[in-house]
């Protein structure tokens, strides 16, 4: 007599391998831990990386809930196509560990794990996850290399947008490149006003939601994730437009001192306020046609 097998609950993966699960937490905890301390301890505590705990955090939760929900069936995966993952990422691990380019160490432990856990799981496991996995990758630090590239034409785009605006209201303003000058003050438009890092938070935020409202609808959830970067741009050319008013009003000082901290809280007001109007509209929209073809 043949009896049906219950699905395996996510808490019963680790006990499903023994031996193996035992290897696979040594070798997360060997490589997790002193990564990820640096990391916290170092990028975590800058304003661009600000949001990595949170990130974690609410990755976390949802690489429990996708797992709970869905119980994909557990296999250990292709020994040739895991170790062709997993050796080289080990080995560019310990070189940048070696030479302390935190970077590259981060995302080299990054696909090692998952490089792991597909010999010890799955595909079928990772495919469950795809979603958590790659949200989690958010809270580790990009290069600096792609900081520059990414950051320098948002930099010069909201400041030149800028000064076109307020020029066109009459206020006595110019610029060059990130360089703003407004009456006796001179600004300049900083990575943290105008770049990467409020990219890196915002499109944690965006994606997050999206998927959390919209995971059955692709379409929907395409649509907004695309939409990050330039909500992140339009959200960092007010706060640029807030601070230099700032300054122009209230001073220097004011714009460097708590206001300067209001004007981000005003850019992430405005890129959540875009993020849930893109949204109610797009559902609008999507309803309206639906019905039509009815």
């Amino acid at each position: 007599m043949l009896l049906a097998r219950a699905p395996r609950s996510p808490a019963a993966l680790s006990r499903a391998f023994g031996p193996s699960a035992v290897v696979l937490l040594v070798g997360v905890l060997t490589l997790f831990i002193p990564t990820m301390f640096e990391v916290a301890t170092s990028e975590w505590t800058l304003q661009q990386g600000g949001h990595g705990p949170i990130v974690v955090a609410t990755g976390a939760w949802l690489l429990w809930r996708e797992l709970s929900r869905t119980r994909p069936p557990t296999s250990p995966g292709n020994l040739a196509l895991g170790t062709g993952v997993l050796a080289p990422m080990l080995a560019v691990y310990v070189l940048a560990r070696i030479t302390g380019v935190l970077e590259i160490e981060a995302f080299a432990m990054y696909f090692a794990l998952i490089g792991a856990a597909y010999l010890l799981f799955g595909g079928a496991l990772l495919r469950a996850v795809w979603f958590p996995l790659v949200y989690l990758a958010l809270a580790l630090p990009p290069p600096d290399s792609v900081v520059a590239a990414v950051t320098q034409p948002i930099k010069i785009a909201v400041s030149q947008s800028a000064v076109a605006l307020l020029h066109w209201f009459g206020y006595p303003i110019a610029g060059s490149g990130v360089t703003i000058e407004i009456a006796q003050y001179q600004l300049l438009v900083a990575a943290a006003c105008a770049g990467l890092n409020s990219i890196i938070s915002l499109s944690a935020i965006c994606i997050f939601y999206s998927y959390i409202r919209h995971r059955s609808d692709p379409k929907a959830f395409a649509v907004i994730a695309l939409s990050v970067i330039p909500i992140a741009t339009f959200s960092n050319f007010v706060r640029v437009l807030v601070l230099i008013l700032i300054t122009y009003y209230f001073g220097e000082s004011a714009a460097q001192g708590f206001l300067h901290d209001f004007a981000g809280l005003t850019m992430f007001t405005v890129a959540l306020m875009t993020v849930f109007g893109i949204d109610s509209i797009f559902t609008r929209l999507r309803d309206w046609r639906a019905s039509r073809i009815r």
